[in-house]
C-alpha cells in the first residue's frame, strides 16, 4: 500500500518534508486536545482538574456575583473567567499553529498531485483530508478567538447546558424574569444583566468579525483562483483550480451568513439572550 509520503517522491517531492508535516500535525492535534488545560492553569499557578469540577466553581461563584447586585465581577468569578481566556488562548495558538502546518502539507500534496505521473489517487485523497483538515482547524481558530474574546460569555452554556439545581436553579429563573421584564416597556435592567447583556452582544460582534474577515479571504482566494482557472486549457490543474475556486465562493457565502447573523444579534442582544436562558440557543 502506497502512502502520501511514498507517492510524493514520484512528483519530486520530499516524502521526508511531507512526512514531517504529518508528525507535526497529529502532535499538534494531540495537544489542542490535551495542552490548553495545562497552559491554563500554569500561566497563573491554579485551574480545575476537569470540565465537571470548572463548572462547579462557575456555578458557585455565579450565584455569588449575582446576589451581589454588583457589576464587577467578585475574585472567584473573575478567576474561573480569567481561566477560560487563557484557556481558549493557548486553544487559537495551538489551531493556528496546526492551520499552518495543513495549509503547507497541503499545498505539498497538491502540487505532487499535479506533477505525479502515477499514484494520483493516493495524493489526491491525502490531498482531500488535509484541505478538510485545515478547514475545519481554521473554524477552531475563529471560535477560540471568539472564546478569548468574550470569555464570561462562552462560559454562560455551561450553566445552562444540563439541569441546573438548588440556588443556581433559582438564579437563572430570577435571570429569565428580570431579563423578560427589561425587554417589555419601561423595563430596567440590573447592573450585573446589562454585563451579562454586554458581554453576550460582544460575543456575537467577535464573530460577526471574524466571518467577516474570513469571507473578505475567501472572496479574494476565488477571485484569483477563477482567474487562473480561465487561463488553463484543460488538464487536472484545471479541475483542482476549479474545485478550489468553488469551495472558495460556498465558503464565503457561509461566513457572510454567520456574520450577518451574529451582527443582527449583537444589535439587538436580550431578545437572543433570553431565548438561550430558555434553551433555545
Amino acid at each position: 500500500m502506497s502512502s502520501p509520503a511514498s507517492a510524493s517522491r514520484s512528483a519530486g517531492i520530499s516524502g521526508r518534508t511531507v512526512a514531517v508535516l504529518v508528525a507535526a500535525a497529529v502532535g499538534l492535534g494531540a495537544a489542542f486536545v490535551v495542552a490548553p488545560r495545562t497552559l491554563a492553569a500554569g500561566w497563573a499557578g491554579g485551574g480545575f482538574a476537569d470540565e465537571r469540577e470548572l463548572g462547579d466553581a462557575l456555578g458557585e461563584a455565579f450565584v455569588g456575583y449575582w446576589a451581589s447586585g454588583a457589576k464587577d465581577f467578585p475574585p472567584g468569578l473573575q478567576g474561573v473567567v480569567d481561566y477560560w481566556f487563557r484557556y481558549h488562548v493557548a486553544k487559537a495558538v495551538i489551531a493556528a499553529i496546526l492551520l499552518i502546518v495543513l495549509v503547507a502539507l497541503g499545498v505539498l500534496l497538491w502540487r505532487a498531485f499535479l506533477e505525479a505521473g502515477g499514484r494520483r489517487g493516493v495524493l489526491g485523497a491525502g490531498g482531500v483530508l488535509v484541505t478538510m483538515c485545515a478547514l475545519f482547524s481554521l473554524m477552531l481558530v475563529m471560535a477560540n478567538v471568539q472564546g478569548a474574546i468574550a470569555p464570561f460569555a462562552s462560559l454562560l452554556p455551561m450553566l445552562t447546558g444540563g439541569a441546573a439545581e438548588g440556588e443556581l436553579a433559582d438564579t437563572l429563573d430570577e435571570i429569565r424574569q428580570r431579563l423578560a421584564e427589561s425587554l417589555g416597556a419601561g423595563g430596567q435592567a440590573t447592573p450585573a444583566l446589562e454585563l451579562i447583556i454586554g458581554d453576550f452582544a460582544r460575543y456575537h460582534v467577535a464573530m460577526a468579525v471574524i466571518a467577516g474577515v474570513s469571507a473578505v479571504v475567501f472572496v479574494g482566494m476565488s477571485a484569483v483562483l477563477w482567474k487562473r482557472f480561465a487561463g488553463k486549457e484543460s488538464g487536472r490543474a484545471r479541475w483542482v483550480l476549479g474545485s478550489f475556486g468553488g469551495l472558495s465562493v460556498v465558503l464565503s457565502l457561509a461566513w457572510i451568513v454567520v456574520a450577518v447573523a451574529n451582527t443582527s444579534t449583537a444589535a439587538d442582544p436580550g431578545p437572543a439572550l433570553l431565548a438561550f436562558f430558555d434553551g433555545g440557543w
